[in-house]
Parts: C-alpha cells; structure tokens; sequence
C-alpha cells in the first residue's frame, strides 16, 4: 500500500501584527476582553490588493524550498480557502499560474476551518489512485474583506485620528466575530513514499442542517443580481455568527470523533503523539485536551500570534513545528478541525 510524507512545509503571514489594542481603536473592546475568550493577543491582515492565492504562493515558494524540489515537481495542487480571490475562478488556479505550472490540475476546495482534514483524504486518495506523486497542499485566508470596519490607517497606525461612535457602535455588532480572524497561509508538499507513512485512519462529517451557525448573508445567487446595493449599508458581507452553538458543536463533536477514531484504528489515545487541532479558539482547544485526557505539552497552539487563520491554521501550525524540530518521522499524530457548513473530522497521520 502507497502511503505519503510531507516533504516541506512553508507559511506566510502578511504585514504587521495587529494587536488587540489596535482593534480598540474602532471598536469598544479591549486587550483583556479579546483575550480572555479566545486566547488572542494579535493577528496579521492581507493590505489592499493582495488576496489569497497571493498569501498562498509565497507560503508554497517556502514550501517547495524546503522540500529541495522545484516547482515543476508538482503534479497536483489543492487549495483551500472560504476568502477566494474572486467569485471565479478559484484560486488554485492563481497559484498555479503564480508558480509557473500551466497545465498542472488544481483542485479548489471549501470545507473553512476543517478544510486540512478533507485535504488530507483527497491526497491520500490521489496518491492511492496513482494520479499524483508530488501534491502540494496551500490553505489560505484573506479575511480583512469582511471587518466591520473602513478605517484601516487607524487600526494599522498610520492615523492618530478619532473614530466616531457611529462607526465604532457599527462595528460592535460584529465585535464577537471580527476579534478572532487573522490572515496568513500554510503550504505542505505531500510525496508518494514506500516507508511505513500516510494516513492511518481518518473520519470526517458534514451538517448542513447547523450552516447557519456561521455564513455570509449577502453574495450569493439565491438574487439577482448576486450582489445587491444594499448589501454594503447592511453590512451583509460580514458573516454572521452563532458563537455559543459553535462552540457547543465543536467541544462535543471533535472529542467525540476522536474517540470514534481511535476505536476504529485501534488506537489508544496515549499511543498518539501529537495532537495538531485547528486554532479556532483556545477555550475550545483546551476543553477538548482535557476531555480526551491529553496533557497541554502534546497540543501546541499558536492562536495568540495570528487568530483563527481558517484554512491556514493547521498548516502554519505544522509548519512551526516541523521547523522547531518537534514533529519527527515515525510519529503518529492526530489532526482535529471543525469549520462551517458545519464540517467536521479527525485524521491519524503516521509522520
């Protein structure tokens, strides 16, 4: 049986960090208030003009880097993103083209924040099949699009000025959502090996019943046309978000797939290395560390550098660690997610 390693790993964040106080400028908020719910302390934003495939190519160059291959080594790209560049087409595409690859496939994918999960059974199964050797993985997010905000010099601290309390109260609808995402991209070069390494169990589910939870209202062609004059006064193309059920969903059903899993593999949860879960929030990665019974050591998180990254948190994730020397070959490891749709999963990789 065919199995994969990841060969390199790259992220890329854009810009300077953005810090809680800095969001206090435009909205009734505070450092402590951000940080007490969700374990941030900053976040990075893409500048006007640069999109996801943008953040994503320069993630996949330090990628491709690190693996010591060049581009044309790949034969397949898949990318994840909920912050597209455009409409259409996707992004995989752009990379594509910004790598110089004409020609090679590019597969767009939209499962948000548990996109890595998904990605990981695509690339075993491209591999499996003997469609690809070499897959380049890039999830990237460009989510200052959607912040409740339009003064950007003060928040990037380029102005002294004062906002006024209609802008700032504007922004306050969103303040529970708009606090948590940063942007940034992770790139992962997966390659066909004959060692003892892939994937080793892996489940994932999809709720449609719960998409509301967290959606953008406007945009879309349930109108025409897909984009309404009004949309932009209402602010319909901020999402909107149902914080306590998605926190709900998340600490009840990622515990419970983990579970799942480890019983259908056989696996006990002590045998497992690491534990690479998706930096949503840091309460609900610490209720599920604690109730799967896994010590604090064996769950790195980086939420308090860059936020919710969506796609992109796994990834950057792995990417850090891989280069603090923390994850080695032979090791089995778990990765954890849940985005909106809802999808969720949990997937065994031996290293």
């Amino acid at each position: 049986m065919r199995g994969f390693e990841i060969i390199g790993t790259g992220h890329y964040v854009p810009g300077a960090p953005v810090t809680n106080e800095a969001l206090s400028r435009v909205m009734n908020t505070s450092d402590e208030w951000i940080y007490k719910r969700s374990g941030i302390r900053q976040r990075h934003y893409a500048p006007e003009g640069v999109g996801a495939s943008d953040l994503g190519t320069a993630a996949a160059k330090r990628a491709i880097e690190a693996a010591g291959i060049e581009p044309k080594d790949i034969d397949y790209i898949v990318f994840a993103t909920m912050t597209p560049d455009y409409i259409f087409p996707g992004s995989a595409a752009l990379v594509g083209a910004n790598l110089g690859l004409a020609g090679v496939p590019g597969l767009d994918i939209r499962q948000q924040c548990a996109a890595m999960i998904f990605g990981l059974q695509i690339i075993d199964g491209l591999i499996q099949a003997g469609h690809a050797k070499t897959i380049l993985f890039v999830g990237a997010e460009a989510h200052a699009g959607f912040m409740p905000w339009h003064d950007w010099d003060v928040v990037e601290g380029r102005s002294d000025r004062k906002v006024s309390d209609e802008e700032k109260a504007k922004a306050d609808e969103h303040r529970a959502l708009a606090v948590l995402f940063g942007d940034g991209a992770g790139a992962l070069v997966f390659r066909v090996t004959d060692r003892d390494a892939g994937l080793r169990g892996i489940k994932v589910h999809t709720d449609g019943r719960a998409a509301k939870l967290l959606y953008v209202p406007g945009g879309g062609f349930r109108t025409r046309p897909y984009w309404k004059a009004d949309h932009f006064d209402e602010q319909k193309y901020v999402p909107l978000m149902e914080g306590r059920d998605l926190f709900k969903f998340a600490v009840t059903k990622l515990p419970e797939t983990a579970r799942a899993l480890c019983k259908e593999t056989n696996t006990a949860i002590g045998d497992i290395d690491w534990f690479l879960a998706h930096q949503a929030n840091q309460r609900i990665n610490e209720y599920i560390r604690e109730h799967l019974g896994v010590s604090k050591e064996r769950m790195p998180m980086n939420i308090e550098r860059f936020g919710n990254t969506s796609a992109g948190t796994l990834p950057i994730l792995i990417d850090e660690c891989t280069r603090k020397g923390m994850l080695k070959k032979g090791e089995l490891n778990m990765m954890l997610a849940l985005g909106a749709g809802i999808h969720w999963g949990c997937a065994l990789v031996r290293w």
